[in-house]
C-alpha cells in the first residue's frame, strides 16, 4: 500500500534534518525542484520533483541530494531523515528551482484564470517513490499558515460555522515569470504565456513590475509582441516602448497596423518618435508619417489603410483564390473595393455576393457602383450617423481626387467614441 504525506512548504522550512542515528545534520533552508519532465509525458499532469534540500552543515551551506531523504510527520511536526549525506551534483543543481527563494511570495501567472496572483504557500506531496510540488496556495489561509495562525483563525470561524476558503492553482496552470535571481532561461519559464490570447497577456503584463514586464515582453516573438502591444492601454504602450531598445521597438512596431502605431506615437516625445521612424523600414515608416499628418478630428486619423482592392476584370474564382492566399483579418473583408488604373474608387463588392456568385463571373457583374464613401479630411463626427443610417460595417475613404486611401471600420468608430481614434495598415491592390 502506497503511503502519502501531504504538507506545505511553510511547514517544513526550518524543520530539522537528522541522520539514521538521530544526530542533527542541519535544518531546511530551501527545497529545490527540477522542473524538467522526469519520465512524464507532456500530455500528463506535470508535477516538479523535489531533488534537493538547501541546509547548513558545520557552518557551510550545502545542497543535499533528496534521493536519500525521507520526511516524517509526527503530530504535524515535520522532520527529515537522511540515510546518506550525499551532495546534489552541480549539473543537476544549476537546472533546479528553489521554491522558497523563487516562487514563495512571488507574483505568478494563473494560466487558467489568466491573471497575476501572489504565492502564499506551496503544497507538496510525498509518496513512496518521490516527493512533488503539486500546487501553489494563493489563499488567505496560506498566508495565515505562514504566520502560524491559520489553525486559530479557523477555530474561531468554526464557531460561526464557516472557514477560510482554500484557493489552489495546480502547477500545470502556473507560470512563474520572475526568475531574475536564478539560472533559468526566461523563455522556458513563460512558455505557457505564449498560448494566451493577446488581450489576456496584455492584462497580465500591465500588472507586472517594470523589470518583469520588459523581460516577458522581450521574450515574445515580434508577431505576438505586436498583438499584445495593440491590446495594452495607451499609457502602458508608451511605457513598454520606452523600456525597449530602439531596434527592438522598431521591429515590433513594423508588425503593427500603421494607425495603431500612429496612435501610440502620440504618447511619445517628438525625439523618440523620430528615432523610431528612422529605425523602421521605409515603407512602414512612410505609412505612419502620413497618418500622423491628419488632425485628430479628421476621418484620416482613424481610418485603416489595410484594405483589399481589385480590378473589375478579375473573376470571382481569381478573387477568392487571392483571398485564400492573403488570409486577411476579419475586418478587412467587411467590404472589398474595386479601383481603376489610377487607384480611384469605382465600386464595392460584398463578401456575400462574392461567395454566392458563379466562379466564372467577373467582379464587374456583381459590383455595387452606388456606394457610400467619405473623404479623409471629413470630420469624424459624421461617421456614426452614416454607419447607423446605412447599416454599414465599413466605409471607404478617398482623397479629394477620389483615390482610395483606406477605410473606416465600425470597430474603430465605436472605439473613437469611447476613447480616441484608431487605424490600421498597408493597402494592397491586385489587378
Amino acid at each position: 500500500m502506497t503511503s502519502q504525506i501531504t504538507f506545505y512548504l511553510s511547514q517544513v522550512i526550518g524543520s530539522k534534518i537528522y541522520d539514521l542515528n538521530g544526530n542533527r545534520l542541519g535544518k531546511v533552508i530551501d527545497i529545490f525542484v527540477n522542473t524538467a519532465h522526469h519520465g512524464q509525458s507532456h500530455d500528463e499532469t506535470f508535477r516538479p520533483i523535489i531533488v534537493g534540500i538547501k541546509t547548513k552543515m558545520e557552518g557551510e551551506l550545502c545542497y543535499l541530494n533528496f534521493e536519500h531523504i525521507k520526511i516524517e510527520n509526527k503530530k504535524r511536526s515535520y522532520s527529515f531523515i537522511c540515510s546518506q549525506a550525499e551532495l546534489l551534483p552541480e549539473s543537476i543543481l544549476e537546472n533546479c528551482l528553489p521554491l522558497a527563494k523563487n516562487i514563495l511570495d512571488r507574483q505568478i501567472v494563473d494560466i487558467n484564470g489568466r491573471k497575476l496572483v501572489r504565492v502564499n504557500d506551496i503544497r507538496l506531496v510525498s509518496i513512496d517513490t518521490a516527493t512533488y510540488a503539486i500546487a501553489v496556495d494563493v489563499s488567505t489561509e496560506g498566508l495565515l499558515r505562514r504566520l502560524g495562525v491559520s489553525g486559530l483563525i479557523n477555530n474561531l470561524l468554526g464557531l460561526f460555522k464557516t472557514n477560510l476558503p482554500s484557493q489552489f492553482i495546480l502547477w500545470d496552470d502556473v507560470e512563474a515569470f520572475d526568475t531574475s535571481n536564478f539560472n533559468i532561461k526566461l523563455s522556458h519559464s513563460i512558455s505557457k504565456l505564449q498560448l494566451l490570447h493577446p488581450s489576456d497577456l496584455a492584462d497580465i503584463i500591465e500588472e507586472m513590475g517594470a523589470l518583469s514586464r520588459t523581460k516577458v515582453f522581450e521574450s515574445l516573438d515580434e508577431e505576438k509582441a505586436a498583438d499584445v502591444l495593440e491590446e495594452m492601454e495607451p499609457y502602458a504602450q508608451a511605457q513598454m516602448i520606452e523600456s525597449l531598445s530602439i531596434s527592438k521597438a522598431a521591429d515590433v512596431l513594423e508588425k503593427m497596423p500603421a494607425d495603431e502605431v500612429a496612435d501610440l506615437m502620440d504618447e511619445l516625445g517628438d525625439e523618440k518618435v523620430e528615432l523610431l521612424l528612422n529605425e523602421m523600414e521605409k515603407e512602414s515608416s512612410e505609412e505612419v508619417r502620413e497618418l500622423l499628418e491628419y488632425e485628430d478630428k479628421e476621418v484620416g486619423s482613424i481610418m485603416t489603410t489595410d484594405y483589399l482592392s481589385f480590378s473589375e476584370t478579375m473573376t470571382i474564382e481569381e478573387t477568392l483564390n487571392e483571398l485564400r492566399l492573403q488570409k486577411p483579418e476579419a475586418d478587412m473583408i467587411y467590404s472589398l473595393f474595386i479601383i481603376d488604373s489610377d487607384e480611384k474608387l469605382v465600386a464595392t463588392v460584398s463578401l456575400r455576393d462574392l461567395v454566392i456568385s458563379q466562379p466564372s463571373m467577373t467582379l464587374a457583374e456583381i459590383m455595387n457602383t452606388q456606394f457610400i464613401s467619405v473623404q479623409d479630411e471629413d470630420k469624424i463626427d459624421m461617421l456614426a450617423s452614416i454607419i447607423s443610417k446605412y447599416d454599414l460595417l465599413a466605409i471607404p475613404v478617398t482623397d479629394a481626387q477620389n483615390i482610395l486611401m483606406g477605410m473606416v471600420v465600425i470597430d474603430d468608430i465605436v472605439e473613437d467614441l469611447l476613447l480616441k481614434g484608431k487605424t490600421r495598415k498597408g493597402g494592397r491592390s491586385w489587378r
